[in-house]
């Protein structure tokens, strides 16, 4: 599968670098949104192993992916140094990268990441999907559960097939599991925490876990929200990723 470009605002003068990971079901594409909002930034937008142009890579561990993406920011980010924005399986990407590479952050924002794992029924229902991997109405149908809007739902179902079954089972097992990394008490930067208000109870469960080992971390609830609401609601993401990364603040919600 063709990626999308990896680096955009080559040319934003004295922009510090933001590094935006996405979620499970998607790739670096699902980032366009954002890329198209912030114009003046300096922007990179990594697919993570297993997905997008490197679907035919193996998921090893969110340790491992903490350290491919600490490579990517070592190498192009300006400085070597980055803004680390991840959404859902990008957010405990960026937990781990905290954890092993907090010289390389110049500030944390996750969102939708159950940093506690999941459980009960959510983890059975996670085993399920599986199941269901290689059917294309499994990935319309999560396409309207997103509410992604009807021009990327093509692009959506491609990814989505050529994420391998495999590699989703590793992922699923990462993400159940859970779990703050031992060292991460070694990041002394910034860090937002965010669930949107309308997703699942399990990611603002893990803010107490988050502030215990952090204690400087800020959480916040994104008003009315589903899970992958960078794409539900562009301009409050985009409005919150630019005044964390400048102000250290969220938004007023529209």
């Amino acid at each position: 599968m063709t990626g999308y470009p990896l680096e955009h605002g080559a040319e934003a003068p004295g922009s510090e670098t933001i590094v935006l990971l996405h979620g499970g079901t998607v790739a670096s594409w699902s980032w366009q949104p954002q890329v198209e909002g912030m114009p003046d930034r300096h922007v990179l937008t990594p697919d993570l192993p297993g997905f997008g142009s490197r679907s035919g890579e193996e998921w090893h561990s969110l340790d491992r992916t903490a350290d491919d993406v600490a490579e990517i920011i070592r190498s192009r980010a300006r400085g070597g140094s980055a803004h680390v924005i991840g959404l859902s399986l990008g957010g405990l990407v960026a937990v781990h990268l905290m954890a092993r590479h907090p010289a390389l952050i110049r500030s944390c924002l996750i969102s939708g990441a159950p940093v506690t794992g999941i459980h009960g029924a959510a983890r059975f229902l996670n085993t399920l999907q599986l199941r269901l991997w290689d059917r294309a109405w499994y990935w319309k149908a999560q396409a309207k559960a997103f509410g992604l809007p009807a021009d990327a739902v093509d692009l959506f179902v491609d990814n989505g097939l050529g994420i391998r079954a495999d590699n989703a089972a590793r992922v699923f097992a990462d993400v159940n599991r859970g779990g703050c990394p031992d060292s991460l008490g070694d990041y002394r930067g910034p860090l937002l925490a965010v669930a949107g208000g309308k997703e699942s109870r399990l990611v603002r469960r893990g803010f107490p876990e988050l502030r215990s080992r952090l204690p400087q971390t800020l959480t916040w609830i994104a008003p009315g929200m589903h899970h992958v609401w960078s794409i539900e609601n562009v301009g409050l993401f985009n409005r919150m990723v630019l005044g964390w990364v400048d102000h250290r603040t969220v938004p007023e919600p529209d």
